[in-house]
């Protein structure tokens, strides 16, 4: 346990990221005090998870904007009364699940979002637990010679082989039906630093991911498809990973610059249900 805060407990979870926190009442309140040492652990972690929340869709939005402008999700079907907020649902008839493959979100943007707040409304019994991964570490891991030869490079991101209309053609559409949607909407493309300068931290973190990077700017996707790869599985390497068991009520806000994740579709034949809000970032640097 970290004992440099003191408006709230902060517990890490694994050696490469993630930190449960207490004494933090979201629907009583989040003093300033709580809400700079948040950010702190926030900054220090790459993820927090809180637990025992109890919070209306209204009390999520208010939390939410404390931590930036919340980015409208294009792409996910939005909770009716409250648009803010997107749905992550699996009923328990239907076989796919959303973020299976391990992703960053939002990459496809110019200005990709900081990260996101999911807050879970329904769990299955056992399964649907959602594993991060430090981007930290994957970075630290290559060789001074692969770190230098990242530097100069910049990656092509794009939603439209992943939310485009096209996509849903290689789907079974009707199990995707009513959680995804807008195909119109998806013609973002993004060119970002393989290698980041994080806007927190100033650490170097890896920023290229599998759904999302479609290939190293200025190569083909066949000269691409090697290294990208390679990054890809360094990304992933289990001693870089935290794993999180959602319980009815849990929260957690990850950064999206920092970390990868990946949702587990191991609960066939259950409800998840959880609410998603995307917070705004900044433009990404090259760490130089």
């Amino acid at each position: 346990m970290n004992n440099d805060f003191k408006s709230i407990t902060v517990t890490p979870i694994s050696p490469a990221l993630g930190a449960e926190i207490g004494g933090v009442d979201i629907a009583a309140g989040v003093t300033d005090k709580q809400l700079k040492e948040l950010k702190q652990a926030f900054s220090d972690y790459a993820v927090i998870f809180f637990r025992d929340q109890d919070i209306t869709p209204d009390q999520h939005i208010e939390f939410a904007e404390r931590w930036g402008k919340i980015n409208v999700n294009r792409f996910f079907q939005a909770v009716e009364t409250h648009p803010k907020i997107a749905e992550v649902r699996k009923e328990p008839h239907q076989k796919a699940n959303i973020g299976a493959d391990w992703h960053t979100d939002h990459s496809y943007d110019q200005i990709p979002a900081m990260g996101s707040i999911l807050y879970a409304r329904e769990v299955p019994s056992i399964g649907g637990d959602t594993l991060f991964s430090s981007m930290y570490a994957a970075y630290e891991s290559l060789s001074d010679g692969l770190k230098q030869t990242l530097s100069n490079l910049r990656a092509v991101h794009s939603s439209r082989h992943v939310f485009g209309a096209g996509a849903y053609d290689a789907r079974d559409v009707e199990d995707v039906g009513g959680r995804l949607g807008n195909t119109a909407k998806a013609t973002q493309d993004a060119v970002h630093p393989v290698i980041i300068r994080h806007p927190l931290s100033a650490r170097p973190a890896l920023y290229v991911n599998a759904d999302f990077t479609v290939k190293i700017a200025g190569w083909s996707k066949e000269e691409s498809r090697s290294l990208l790869d390679y990054l890809y599985q360094q990304a992933r390497q289990n001693e870089f990973t935290c794993r999180f068991q959602w319980r009815k009520g849990s929260m957690a806000i990850w950064d999206n610059r920092a970390t990868h994740h990946c949702a587990l579709n191991d609960y066939h034949g259950e409800l998840r249900l959880m609410h998603r809000i995307t917070i705004e970032g900044e433009a990404l640097q090259a760490f130089a």
